[in-house]
Parts: C-alpha cells; structure tokens; sequence
C-alpha cells in the first residue's frame, strides 16, 4: 500500500511524460521529408522529374501546361526535387492531414495575354 502511495505523490508533483496534443504541437526535425510541392511560376515543364520519379506519382503536360502529383502513390524520396534543372520542385516539412478522399496535388501555369 505505500508503494502505491509514493507512486501518487510522484506523480503528482512531476511533470506528465506526454505532451498536450492539440494545444503543444511537436516542431519537425531537421531535414525531415514532407509533402511535395511545386512553384509553377518557375517550371519549365521539361517532365525530368516524372521521368525520375520511382512510383510515377508525378504527371506532368507539357502542352496543356500542368504539373500533378498523387499523394497516396508519392514515397518521398525526394527525387524529383534533386533532378530539377530549375529547383522549382520543392519539399516542405509540412504534412498532409489524412483523409478518406484521394488528394491529387493540381497545378497549372496561368497563360500570359499580351495587351
């Protein structure tokens, strides 16, 4: 019965091994592989990154001038943002939430009108 009793006490007067989830967040680690994306203003849409890309989770139309990449295929091994000529193929440190839909990540280059 005391050794109940001393395992109260200690616990009441130490911190919890855990974190308060929805209130204190953990930070991401430092080189840590997140969501994959795209700056469409600076691809060039040469198709090198869905040529490298080891599930074929990247699309990429030339002459329509898009650029997709499904979610649930991506292993994010960062190919396609090692073998980009323009450095426009990013990966953040961010993480899609989950969800029962299937994401495809669609991206399309806005046409220019001379006036």
């Amino acid at each position: 019965m005391f050794d109940m009793l001393r395992n109260i006490f200690i616990n009441l007067f130490t911190k919890p091994a855990t974190r308060k989830y929805p209130y204190t967040k953990r930070e991401t680690f430092e080189n840590v592989r997140g969501c994959i994306d795209v700056n469409i203003d600076e691809c060039i849409f040469c198709g090198i990154c869905q040529k490298k890309c080891p599930s074929n989770a990247i699309k990429v139309d030339k002459e329509h001038k898009t650029w997709e990449i499904n979610s649930y295929k991506c292993i994010v091994c960062n190919a396609c943002t090692e073998t980009c000529p323009k450095k426009c193929v990013t990966s953040g440190s961010c993480y899609r939430s989950p969800s029962y839909e299937r994401e495809v990540l669609k991206r399309r280059k806005k046409e220019e009108t001379d006036a």
